[in-house]
């Protein structure tokens, strides 16, 4: 990476759609690691606002709300428009303390097998201007999360005891994480693997930002800017459906919800398959549970006012 500070200035409101009086840079040099920018994408100005100071002040911010909320999205396209390098981690139970902190492996060095220590993203991350993603953080296992504990600091340093090292973070190092819960598990039962987190963990954040699912008008809105040639009375209702099974899924009447993500799939499917019920089966149907599918084929039918075969 050859940029090491953020030096443009950034008009908050020509670039996010709102005012504020933080005073944002960005980095003049895109690198493979900056996130594409997404045109279409909206942003919620109280969310974008507590993410900005993260990137801005060095916060550490939890951005937390239901699932298929675009949280992760909401910090990868800030980072977009600030062209600020970022690298997102999915905390789920394969993710590895040898993964994040690193492992020895054995390469060839002049012909002879030699041990050395591989760094793990963590490492890797701190020491570079990135703003680190971790995704689903209350899914994370407790030896990782015990990692995670000593760096969720303003000045956190990560001390490599195989190595006898102590990292310093880079001062462009962000640190942002996502979650469904803010710690509480699943007390509800709609968000398997989710664990208790210790509160000392939550209180190192800085920023707690709730990012709640759009208003009906401005995810079919995003829709329509996504796929240009549909019908947008056709997208409203699919927006409508999409609404019944996020209600559906807050009651526990079933297991899958419908992103805005997924939306625009069935809007893209039905301009290739000219069907929108096959296209509602093909983006979304199609992936729910045998038991649960009469209760979405109920939301079809609630919306279009015809079954689904």
């Amino acid at each position: 990476m050859n940029h090491d500070m953020p030096t443009e200035i950034v008009d908050v409101e020509e670039v996010f759609g709102f005012a504020c009086d933080l005073k944002v840079q960005r980095f003049v040099e895109v690198d493979e690691h900056v996130p594409e920018v997404d045109p279409a994408y909206r942003f919620n100005p109280e969310v974008t606002l507590a993410i900005l100071s993260g990137f801005v002040h060095n916060r550490r911010v939890l951005v937390q709300g239901a699932h298929g909320t675009g949280k992760s999205t909401h910090i990868e396209q800030v980072a977009a428009r600030l062209n600020w390098p970022a690298v997102r981690v999915n905390l789920d139970g394969h993710v590895s303390r040898m993964d994040l902190v690193g492992r020895d492996t054995i390469v060839i060095r002049d012909g002879q097998q030699v041990t050395e220590f591989a760094e793990g993203m963590l490492p890797w991350a701190l020491q570079n201007p990135v703003a680190l993603i971790f995704d689903e953080f209350d899914a994370g296992r407790p030896d990782v999360m015990f990692v995670i504990q000593r760096v969720l600091e303003k000045d956190g340093r990560l001390t490599l005891l195989d190595q006898n090292r102590v990292i310093t973070p880079h001062p462009s190092f962000r640190l942002f994480a996502t979650a469904n819960t803010v710690g509480l598990g699943n007390l509800t039962g709609q968000y398997h693997g989710t664990q208790l987190l210790n509160q000392a963990q939550i209180d190192r954040f800085n920023v707690v930002a709730t990012l709640n699912y759009l208003t009906a008008e401005t995810e079919t809105e995003i829709v329509l800017a996504q796929v240009p040639n549909a019908d947008p009375a056709l997208v409203a209702k699919m927006v409508a459906v999409a609404d019944l099974t996020r209600h559906g899924f807050e009651a526990g009447d079933i297991s899958t919800v419908m992103s805005p993500r997924t939306v625009i799939s069935w809007a893209e499917n039905v301009e290739i398959f000219g069907d929108i019920a096959t296209s509602f089966k093909l983006a979304f149907a199609n992936k729910c549970d045998e038991v649960e599918k009469s209760i979405v084929a109920e939301y079809y039918q609630r919306a279009f006012d015809a079954e689904l075969d």
